[in-house]
Order: structure tokens, then C-alpha cells, then sequence
């Protein structure tokens, strides 16, 4: 995997290096969105199949973990960040964090590697695994898009998260809206973030013991009811953060589940390039999320509407997790 993670790491840096020298909001979107952007999603998939395949007796678990960190990464350098550009602007700060994690990634790639043919942990028995769990027949990526399943989950998976995306991307300003101080809104991006990194661990665990989609179908389900709980309560704090948390943890379990629910259909050797097909469904969502939020806050002045159909959405998820079946399970999962 050392190729892949060499090309995120450089792309990623890339274009943050040559976003500090741009003039134009065109040139910074195709340096620091589509280059660096590019360059992240290489460095998100690559840890996730490796991973899979050091672990397949705890893959939910394992790439809970690796994805928990992709999103704890901004709740450690987004304060940095900040710090940085008060002191130096942005376009050193840039600049400092291109080095920086190029720096990071190029050791990284050294230190990433698959396991040898025929891997398996000590004392793991594939056979005593629950099917529902197991990893099936390595398939490629044009059979598996040919699939219904594929589809299924990818549409799913894109319209789950975009719930999510859009409460994220109108976080600051719906708590301000709900008549919370600057301070609260602030710390609600905190409580978001534990959230999210809580549901991508501990949603990939409870995976390993009670299937891929039945942890989604449950979280989708959680999802559709705190999100309209989360408007209509937003006045009261305690009522407002802990149910932030619970859509946030709703969020961040697709982030993990649906990695590892890949491994499980279709099988570890091509994980990382058919899950990166599958995660182009959490780019979508990264679109339409923030675009819900702010076209119906323009339209009626309230975020009312926004969440209601959020939670219509993550139903829509729920009903199409209905045609995704795991084609190795001897019972469906």
C-alpha cells in the first residue's frame, strides 16, 4: 500500500502548498478542494483496507478506530490552525501544514504495509465466524458495481449522511438561531466531534457482534427521530448537546460500518479501491447536506423544514438498506 499512501500524502500536501500562493477563489478551490481533497481521500481508504486485512476478527472495531482518528484530526489541528493564522495569516499557515504533513504521511507510507499472503491472527478460526461478519470472495470493482447491493448501499450510504452534512455545515449558526451564545455554539462543534468519533468506534464494535446493516438499520432509525428532537428542543441546553451528540454518533457510524460492510460483501484484496467507490456516496452527501441547510434557511428564515426532511432522509437510508443484502451470509443480516 505504499504507492497509494505516497500519492495522498503528496497530493494532499500539494495542494495546500499551492493554495497559499493563490489569488483567485477558483484557483484555491482546485488546489486546496480538488488536489488536497483528492489526496485525503487516498489517506482515508488506504488505513481502512489495511487495516481490514491485519484484523478480521475485529475489522468493525479496528477501522472504527482508524476513522475515529480521521475526525478527531480536525478537533487537534483546527485549534492549531486557528492559533497559526492569528499569528503568521493563513498563507504560512498553509504552508507550515504542507510540510508538516508531508512529514507525517511520507512515514506513515513506510510504516503501512499488508500483511503476508495467508495472514491470520493467532488463535482466529474463520470458519467459527459468524457469516454475517466474514469477509467474502474478493470481488472486482466492475462486478460489484454491477450489483444491486452496491447501489443500494451507496444510495443509503449518501442519503444517511447527508443529515448529517447538513447539521455540520449549519452547526455555528442554527445554535445561534436557537438564541445560544457565541461560547455554546463553540463548544457544540466539541460535542459534535465526540460524538462522531464515539459512533464511528463504538458503532464498529457493536458491528462485530450484531452485523453490518442491522447496526445501520438501527442507527438510521435513531438518526430519522433525534433530528426533528433536535430543532424542536433546541431552546433547553442539556436537551440541545446531548441530542447534537446522538445525531452526531448516528453520522459517524456510517463513516465506519459502511468501510467494514464493504470488506464483508465484497472481500479485503480490492477493499480499498471498491470502498473508495462506495465513499464516493459521503462526497455527495458533502454537497447536498450543506446545500439543504442553506437553501431552506434562505427560503423560510428557519432551519424547521431542513431538519424534518434530514429525518425523512435517514428513513429514505433505512428503506433503501432494505435491497442490500449480504450475498455470503447464510441468513440474512
Amino acid at each position: 500500500m505504499a504507492g497509494p499512501s505516497w500519492i495522498g500524502g503528496t497530493l494532499f500536501s500539494l495542494g495546500l502548498f499551492l493554495a497559499s500562493y493563490t489569488s483567485s477563489l477558483t484557483m484555491f478551490y482546485l488546489t486546496a478542494g480538488v488536489i488536497a481533497g483528492t489526496g485525503s481521500g487516498f489517506g482515508y481508504v488506504v488505513p481502512t483496507s489495511v487495516g481490514s486485512k491485519w484484523f478480521p476478527d475485529k475489522r468493525g472495531l479496528i477501522i472504527g478506530f482508524m476513522v475515529g482518528g480521521y475526525g478527531a484530526g480536525s478537533g487537534i489541528f483546527g485549534p492549531i490552525a486557528s492559533s497559526l493564522i492569528e499569528r503568521y495569516g493563513w498563507r504560512n499557515t498553509f504552508q507550515i501544514f504542507a510540510l508538516q504533513f508531508f512529514a507525517m504521511t511520507m512515514v506513515a507510507t513506510y510504516l503501512v504495509r499488508n500483511p503476508p499472503a495467508g495472514y491470520r491472527p493467532d488463535g482466529w478460526d474463520p470458519t467459527k465466524v459468524k457469516a454475517a461478519s466474514r469477509a467474502g470472495a474478493d470481488v472486482r470493482a466492475g462486478d460489484m458495481v454491477r450489483t444491486q447491493t452496491f447501489w443500494a448501499l451507496w444510495m443509503a450510504y449518501c442519503l444517511g449522511t447527508t443529515a448529517g452534512t447538513m447539521v455540520i455545515s449549519q452547526l455555528v449558526p442554527f445554535a445561534r438561531a436557537a438564541g445560544h451564545s457565541a461560547a455554546v455554539a463553540a463548544f457544540a462543534l466539541t460535542v459534535g466531534a465526540v460524538g462522531s468519533a464515539s459512533g464511528r468506534v463504538l458503532s464498529g464494535w457493536l458491528s462485530d457482534h450484531v452485523g453490518r446493516l442491522n447496526t445501520l438499520r438501527a442507527l438510521l432509525l435513531v438518526s430519522a427521530v433525534a433530528m426533528p428532537a433536535l430543532f424542536l428542543l433546541r431552546e433547553d441546553l442539556t436537551l440541545f448537546y446531548a441530542l447534537l451528540l446522538l445525531v452526531y454518533y448516528c453520522y459517524g457510524t456510517q463513516l465506519s460500518v459502511y468501510a467494514s460492510t464493504s470488506a464483508d460483501f465484497y472481500g479485503t484484496k480490492n477493499v480499498g479501491f471498491n470502498y473508495g467507490l462506495l465513499l464516493l456516496a459521503w462526497g455527495a452527501a458533502g454537497v447536498l447536506g450543506p446545500f439543504l441547510g442553506g437553501r431552506v434557511y434562505v427560503a423560510t428564515g428557519d432551519y424547521r423544514s431542513a431538519f424534518f426532511i434530514a429525518a425523512g432522509l435517514s428513513l429514505a437510508a433505512l428503506a433503501t438498506l432494505a435491497l442490500a443484502k449480504n450475498p455470503h451470509a447464510a441468513v440474512a443480516d
